[in-house]
């Protein structure tokens, strides 16, 4: 299904022999940058660009589910973006209640599960409730597992982790290992981030999954996020196909 998209999509006969299924990545991240530059370039407000990154977040979601990647977890809101101007803060918080209203049903029925990251305690009572909802839903879900990252933020869920582990007796500390430490972050046993990539062409990663991402490969887009396609995902995954993953050894 893979190769034939490809081929599909006009991609040279030499990058569809070198995209290698076993190689694509278990976990991928996404920080869906750019949505308020899209607008303003077409003489929109803001918003506009936000409803048209829903659009591109859902045809992400059915693409990645198609080719059988097992972890995607996408950047929604940080805990730096309480900064914005309230007027906006507030159209995020309706729209992201939208989008668990519109779009759980359909990544139900496609098998995917849904899961949602970061201090989601201190969002709206409402908001609660509709997170704990498609949660519970979609929880025996065994395909795509989505990670929707909201009021999160990498150093912040580093101090979390600290927190409970000086909860332990010194002999337990003591003897953690790393392995173990990753259980106490919001993707306890999930694999750590194969490929992040960010959309609106900056280079940097924001406080995203700090900890997960360690060893992760890097790709940045120019393309901001709503005009980001499944085509665009697919040149990202040829790349990353072809990379020489060491992890700090030597082949």
């Amino acid at each position: 299904m893979w190769k034939s998209f490809l081929r599909n999509k006009k991609a040279s006969e030499n990058e569809a022999v070198q995209l290698d299924e076993k190689r694509l990545p278990q976990h991928i991240a996404i920080i869906m940058d750019g949505n308020g530059r899209w607008a303003q370039k077409r003489g929109l407000p803001r918003t506009a660009g936000h409803k048209k990154g829903v659009d591109a977040l859902r045809n992400i979601v059915r693409y990645a589910s198609s080719i059988h990647i097992q972890y995607l977890t996408v950047y929604a809101f940080s805990t730096e973006n309480w900064k914005r101007p309230q007027d906006e803060v507030d159209f995020l918080m309706r729209l992201f209640s939208h989008y668990l209203d519109s779009e759980v049903e359909e990544m139900h029925k496609n098998n995917v599960r849904l899961r949602f990251i970061g201090a989601v305690e201190e969002l709206s009572h409402l908001l609660q409730q509709k997170i704990k909802a498609a949660e519970q839903k979609t929880c025996h879900n065994t395909g795509l597992n989505l990670n929707v990252a909201v009021n999160y933020g990498g150093r912040a869920e580093i101090l979390r982790a600290a927190k409970k582990l000086v909860l332990l007796s010194k002999e337990q500390q003591q003897a953690m290992s790393e392995a173990q430490f990753s259980e106490f972050f919001y993707t306890a046993s999930q694999p750590d981030i194969d490929l992040l990539l960010r959309t609106g062409g900056d280079e940097r990663i924001s406080n995203f999954l700090l900890w997960q991402a360690a060893y992760a490969e890097l790709s940045f887009v120019e393309k901001c996020w709503p005009s980001f396609t499944e085509e665009d995902l697919a040149s990202v995954l040829m790349d990353y196909a072809n990379r020489d993953r060491r992890f700090g050894g030597l082949k």
